[in-house]
Parts: C-alpha cells; structure tokens; sequence
C-alpha cells in the first residue's frame, strides 16, 4: 500500500554529488510528487526535500541508493 511521505536530503559538496543524486532521483520520479532544492549560499552544501507516494519497499530503495552516496544524508 502507498502512503504520503517525505524524505530530506543534504549534500555536502553540490558540485561532486549533484549529479549522481539527479540520476538516482530521475530512476525514482514515479514517486516523486514534489522537489524543493535549497542551495546554501555560503557553500557548497544543499538541502533537498521530497513529498513522496511510496510502499515502504519503493521508500526503503530510494534511501538506500541516496544513503550510499558518500557526503550525503537522507532521512524519511
């Protein structure tokens, strides 16, 4: 069953990472419903914050692949 949820994301270093991240989220837009990306001005981190329509297993694959992409954290 598909609930309603959200996952935040930051990435440490924009530049190295951005790409990899897009790639994984592209994989996963099905259940993607919105996207807000906050780039830090002082930095090179960002903050991405998803609203989401997932089974827990669609959830659990999506962290998992953004979890072992190093310089980034995921919550859900």
């Amino acid at each position: 069953m598909k609930r309603l949820g959200f996952v935040g994301i930051i990435i440490d270093d924009r530049e190295k990472c951005s790409g990899v991240v897009n790639k994984v989220l592209s994989e996963h837009s099905d259940l993607i419903l919105a996207r807000t990306g906050l780039p830090n001005a002082k930095g090179n981190s960002s903050i991405i914050t998803l609203v989401i329509d997932a089974t827990t297993d669609e959830l659990g694959e999506l962290t998992g692949k953004l979890g072992r992409i190093n310089g980034i954290s995921v919550k859900s």
